[in-house]
């Protein structure tokens, strides 16, 4: 079996569509693009795939039937103008575009045209000023999508060589955190965390949940944060997977260095740059974010627009090739 992934590109101005070309002409996968055809096509001669090798489909259904060497391209919306997709300079247009790529790619998985969904680097702020449905207040494809796939909860996850690590809050302010973090949100991050290792191999993962405070709360010295939810978190989510192997809460500082060194093959953090500093560390350019408890399954790149190297053909296609390939094994494993 061969897996059909369908990959919205991300803003047209940054350099999604490079990446998302660049890889999709790598891969063994089956691989259907959902983009501006134009800005594509473009794309194509700055990283040097044969636009000969793109193919214009009707739907993402449609993209399974061409030959294994070309690429399939599913535009669902308007052709995008030259000002309206310049590199490096994001626009309105743009930004409905996106959403509408994001929305139509997903629908395609839970249709089931498609056996997961690959994201391209977005930009919130385009998204969230274009005046599209939908697109007032995103703050990025992982709330998005729990409410496009009417799910029950969603788990922000980074996935690298090294370790992997989810995430118990997302996009929030840092002060708004303390009062996010509760028992139940650390237990489904570590209980997801546990699963998404179990499914990629790990018989006996061993995870570290951090702490949320300096020193992991220093016996309530400097708060209690760890006693009051993260401790008994722990305790129920071992419960939960007996498989599994949680140790917690643990300073981040030393959880993260212990897990690149390989005494843990799974880190909880309790914020977002808890978790993306240190995997950016070690990861960045391969590592993946994965989106745990969605109905569908879907993987991203961990990096963003880079509207400072769009349209100069010195972007880094590694993670977009890491998202298709993670996001192939999840779906063969599913099958």
């Amino acid at each position: 079996m061969t897996a059909r992934l369908v990959v919205s590109v991300g803003c047209p101005s940054g350099i999604g569509p490079e990446v998302s070309l660049s890889a999709a002409a790598k891969t063994k996968s089956r691989v259907c693009l959902v983009g501006d055809e134009g800005q594509l096509g473009r794309a194509a001669t700055i990283v040097r795939v044969a636009r000969r090798r793109l193919v214009r489909v009707d739907s993402v259904a449609e993209a399974w039937g061409v030959r294994k060497d070309e690429i399939a391209i599913f535009q669902p919306t308007a052709s995008l103008s030259r000002a309206e997709a310049t590199w490096g300079a994001p626009s309105r247009a743009g930004g409905r575009a996106q959403l509408a790529w994001i929305d139509v790619a997903c629908d395609a998985v839970v249709l089931g045209d498609a056996d997961a969904l690959v994201t391209g680097p977005v930009s919130k702020s385009a998204i969230a000023s274009s005046g599209a449905r939908g697109s007032r207040g995103f703050l990025g494809h992982t709330e998005h999508l729990l409410r496009r796939t009417n799910g029950d909860e969603v788990i922000m996850a980074f996935y690298a060589e090294a370790f992997t690590t989810s995430l118990v809050t997302t996009h929030l302010a840092l002060s708004q955190v303390p009062k996010a973090i509760t028992r139940t949100k650390v237990l489904a991050a570590t209980v997801h965390l546990a699963r998404f290792l179990h499914k990629i191999g790990y018989k006996k993962p061993r995870i570290a949940v951090c702490g949320l405070n300096p020193h992991a709360g220093e016996g309530g010295l400097l708060g209690n944060e760890e006693k009051k939810v993260v401790a008994p978190a722990v305790r129920d989510a071992q419960s939960r997977v007996p498989f599994a192997r949680i140790k917690g809460p643990v300073p981040a500082e030393s959880a993260f260095r212990l897990a690149a060194n390989g005494e843990f093959d799974g880190v909880v953090a309790m914020y977002h740059d808890q978790a993306t500093i240190p995997m950016k560390l070690v990861g960045f350019g391969d590592a993946v974010n994965v989106s745990l408890g969605l109905p569908i399954i879907r993987t991203s790149v961990d990096h963003g627009t880079g509207y400072d190297r769009a349209g100069k053909g010195t972007a880094d296609a590694r993670g977009m090739l890491s998202a298709l390939e993670l996001a192939a094994r999840l779906a063969l494993a599913k099958a």
